[in-house]
C-alpha cells in the first residue's frame, strides 16, 4: 500500500485548525461540527458574507461525506464504524480550506472524477444554468439529493474542486476533497 492515511491527515492540519474529526460521521456528530465551527473565534470575527458561505459549503461537504461514505477497508482500525471519515477545516491566511476523506470502492471512481472535472469546467455562468437546470427538474436521487451537492459548493465559492483519489487496496480508494472559501 502507497498510501498512509496518517501522513495524509498530518499535512492537512496546515493552518489554524477550526475543527477537525476522525471517525464515524452520524447526524450527531454533523450537529456537533455544525455548531463548533459557528462557535469558533476565528469563525465569529469574520464578515457576516463570509461567515454563511463558510457554514452552507460546510454543511454541504458534511451531507456529501455522509451520504455518500463506503465502508472503510477491514484492515483499517477505525473502531468499527461503516461511515468512516475526516473532516478538517482551517484558516490559512485569507482562505479557509474545507477538507474532507473518506474511502470509496474502485468502482465508484471514474463517476466521481467525470462528475468533479465536469463541474470544474463550467464557467460561473454555465455553473448557474446547469443549477437552475436542475432545479427545475426536481429528480431526487435515492440518496435523497437531486446531485446538487458538489454543483452548489462550486457555485457558492466560485472556485473550483480540488480532490485527489489515492490507490488503497484491490477494492478501496481514498478519496480527499478540497473546498477553499475566501
Amino acid at each position: 500500500m502507497g498510501f498512509n492515511l496518517e501522513e495524509w491527515y498530518a499535512h492537512k492540519l496546515q493552518g489554524d485548525v477550526i475543527l477537525k474529526h476522525v471517525g464515524s460521521i452520524s447526524p450527531e456528530m454533523i450537529t456537533h461540527a455544525l455548531d463548533a465551527v459557528e462557535t469558533h473565534s476565528q469563525f465569529k470575527h469574520q464578515r457576516l458574507q463570509t461567515r454563511k458561505k463558510l457554514y452552507n459549503v460546510f454543511v454541504e461537504c458534511m451531507q456529501n461525506l455522509y451520504h455518500h461514505v463506503d465502508p472503510p477497508p477491514a484492515d483499517l482500525s477505525v473502531e468499527g464504524t461503516s461511515n468512516f471519515g475526516i473532516v478538517i477545516v482551517v484558516q490559512d491566511g485569507s482562505f479557509f480550506r474545507i477538507t474532507t476523506g473518506n474511502f470509496i470502492n474502485r468502482s465508484k471512481v471514474s463517476f466521481i472524477k467525470d462528475r468533479i472535472e465536469q463541474l470544474n469546467s463550467l464557467s460561473d455562468e454555465e455553473v448557474r444554468l446547469l443549477y437552475r437546470d436542475i432545479l427545475g427538474n426536481e429528480s431526487i436521487s435515492e440518496k435523497g439529493g437531486g446531485g446538487l451537492g458538489m454543483l452548489d459548493i462550486v457555485r457558492k465559492t466560485g472556485n473550483k474542486l480540488e480532490y485527489f483519489l489515492y490507490p488503497y487496496d484491490e477494492e478501496h480508494v481514498f478519496f480527499s476533497l478540497d473546498v477553499y472559501i475566501s
